[in-house]
């Protein structure tokens, strides 16, 4: 009995040797070292070349790596184009003033040419934001990577924590995707690089909640500031800086700013107020190398959701277009 349970023991075992490379391939740092090893020094190049030229570039990839990985994962789902018979997640009203596209490309079109079919979209965009947040002063980190490309993007199921959400709401969604309170706190600190329409939060300047008054929350010196920068036609929808101090510097200033009040984004200033979040809030305020280590983690949790392995998913030649 005992021998022939060894043997049982011994088959399973071989099976699950020769099963898990296929469906379980874990991610890791590296992961292209032999397949393309150019890869993560030519999306550095290209992503600094880039930064040099405009360091809002850091702001636009962060929001890219983040609107993509919160839908159906890290799969670059997000980069697809509509077609006629499908309307694509970029089109989706969420992710308005989303950019970078022409970027990630470039990078592309690079490493088809120095390893074809080998590094995924998706790998590209974690790459990218890695490479732009050190270049923007924040964290130098290692990217696991090994993720492929999805093969469905959907307008219609983009459904991010919008900018007026609560803290409650907020955290819900983080929770549903495996990110606890601290990495949203933290990874709304990405703010400090970011900027946002003003139909975002003109509200919060003269008719808050239908008050006829500004939002109380927000100082005074920061409503006639924004007000200034965003007019009064609703027309033009200019753009005002999360963190007016260092705008292009990944660094804790935009914890410091809410502190003070001069939130722009009512989610922005709601973290510092809630009772849930306003405790971590305070620490990152004080603490820059302690933001610089809390980020680093929480945006490799980020790149780690729902992430395609094995043989799911695809290697796209063309990160706008499904493998055909």
């Amino acid at each position: 009995m005992m021998k022939n349970y060894g043997l049982i023991m011994k088959a399973s075992l071989v099976n699950l040797i020769i099963t898990l490379p296929l469906t379980l391939a874990a991610l890791r740092v590296g992961f292209y070292a032999t397949s393309c090893p150019p890869a993560e020094s030519t999306i550095q190049e290209i992503v600094q070349q880039r930064f040099v030229a405009d360091k809002s570039v850091t702001s636009a990839l962060l929001r890219m790596h983040y609107h993509d990985c919160f839908i159906r994962g890290c799969d670059a789902s997000l980069l697809i184009d509509s077609t006629s018979n499908n309307q694509a997640e970029k089109v989706a009203g969420a992710n308005f003033g989303l950019r970078e596209f022409e970027l990630i490309d470039k990078i592309k079109s690079s490493l088809e040419a120095k390893c074809p079919q080998t590094v995924s979209c998706a790998d590209i965009i974690a790459l990218a934001t890695r490479d732009a947040v050190g270049l923007a002063g924040g964290p130098k980190y290692n990217v696991p990577t090994g993720r492929r490309d999805g093969l469905i993007s959907r307008s219609n199921e983009v459904n991010l924590p919008g900018p007026t959400s609560t803290v409650s709401d907020s955290q819900k969604a983080f929770k549903a995707h495996g990110l606890t309170l601290n990495d949203m706190v933290v990874l709304l600190g990405a703010h400090t690089v970011g900027s946002a329409h003003c139909s975002f939060f003109r509200d919060r300047l003269s008719n808050f909640r239908g008050s006829g008054a500004p939002d109380p929350k927000m100082e005074r010196g920061t409503v006639n500031k924004l007000r200034k920068t965003c007019g009064t036609s609703t027309n033009v929808d200019r753009t005002a800086f999360l963190d007016d101090n260092t705008s292009f510097v990944v660094d804790n200033m935009y914890y410091k700013e809410i502190i003070s009040r001069r939130g722009v984004l009512q989610i922005d200033q709601e973290i510092a107020e809630d009772k849930a979040s306003s405790k971590l809030v305070a620490k990152l305020a004080t603490n820059n190398a302690l933001f610089k280590q809390q980020f680093t983690k929480a945006i490799v949790n980020l790149g780690k959701l729902q992430v395609l392995e094995g043989n799911n998913g695809e290697i796209r030649r063309n990160c706008r277009v499904h493998n055909v």
